[in-house]
């Protein structure tokens, strides 16, 4: 059973919480501050700062997700980049090899050297010289060389062929653009060393110096042959360029022969305007068209290529 003092205490206690029943202790109650509650506030407070972090997170997410996509485009432009990089670098792989192949071929072509049967007229001739032996007997050595060394000697004989014309090309290509061919070598002197005027073929002097250095490589040959090629431009008629052009040709063989080169190793002649190296009629072109090609052949060459033709017309 509940006692008395602890009702009076659970009454006391009511009235405290919610303040007296009569009407002057409820005045009295009323002058003292009532406890407010904290939980609305409380939730509004949490709401706004969830809320802020929602907007927060969703802002950073949207960057996040710009980012990534300007960084994949990024990559993807580099990948495109490198794999033109590639192509480019074995496009530059497979021109090199053909370069070399090349190369290759027109060393083999040069160093080649025709051998007697191949020359037209003289697969013919073994029993002609057969019946020359037997009237004039051969010293024992020279009948009794091996095959072996002969090819031997041909072998040598086309290395130091081709050592000289790379020689030859390396010493005048110190002097104007020159070229290797099957045959020798070819320099071009067009107008950055040599230029021609329009319609003229006369040679100014401050040219003189690098036709004297010319002729200081071509003085020393041997056994070679050379040949001088005039050029014009398009302007003019077809007689009159070639005209023009062989006398270009003819004025650097005097300045070649003034300078020591023996004059019967050289011969000119003029083309014209009917292997222009640029097509164009404007004056940058023309003037490189107006220029002096010399060849210089070997004289063992040149023998064979007229045997061969000389057979060929007789035909």
């Amino acid at each position: 059973m509940t006692n008395i003092p602890e009702v009076e205490e659970r009454i006391h206690e009511n009235e405290l919480a919610d303040g007296p029943s009569n009407p002057v202790a409820q005045h009295v109650y009323d002058g003292f501050p009532k406890r407010q509650s904290t939980s609305g506030p409380s939730l509004v407070l949490g709401a706004a700062a969830i809320g802020l972090v929602l907007v927060l997170a969703s802002i950073f997410g949207l960057w996040l997700v710009r980012s990534v996509r300007r960084l994949n485009r990024e990559v993807a432009h580099l990948n495109r980049q490198t794999e033109q990089l590639n192509q480019r670098v074995q496009g530059a792989e497979q021109h090199v090899k053909s370069l070399d192949q090349k190369a290759s071929q027109a060393a083999a072509a040069q160093a080649a050297t025709i051998r007697p049967e191949q020359v037209p007229g003289q697969a013919k001739q073994p029993e002609a010289t057969s019946a020359a032996q037997a009237q004039s007997p051969l010293e024992p050595e020279a009948a009794a060389q091996p095959p072996t060394q002969a090819a031997h000697k041909t072998e040598e004989n086309r290395t130091q062929h081709a050592d000289e014309l790379q020689k030859l090309k390396q010493s005048l290509g110190q002097i104007a653009e020159t070229r290797r061919t099957p045959d020798g070598v070819v320099m071009t002197l067009g107008e950055k060393s040599l230029r021609f005027d329009s319609g003229k073929s006369t040679i100014a002097p401050q040219y003189r110096a690098i036709l004297n250095r010319v002729a200081g490589v071509l003085t020393p040959l041997k056994g070679y042959s050379i040949y001088v090629y005039g050029y014009s431009d398009d302007s003019g008629t077809k007689e009159h360029n070639l005209e023009l052009s062989a006398s270009r040709a003819r004025a650097v063989r005097a300045a070649l022969v003034k300078a020591g080169v023996d004059q019967s190793l050289i011969s000119t002649k003029g083309f014209g305007k009917s292997k222009l190296l640029v097509r164009d009629s404007n004056a940058k072109a023309r003037a490189a068209n107006r220029r002096v090609e010399i060849g210089i052949v070997s004289a063992t060459q040149v023998s064979i290529k007229q045997a061969t033709s000389n057979v060929a017309t007789k035909r």
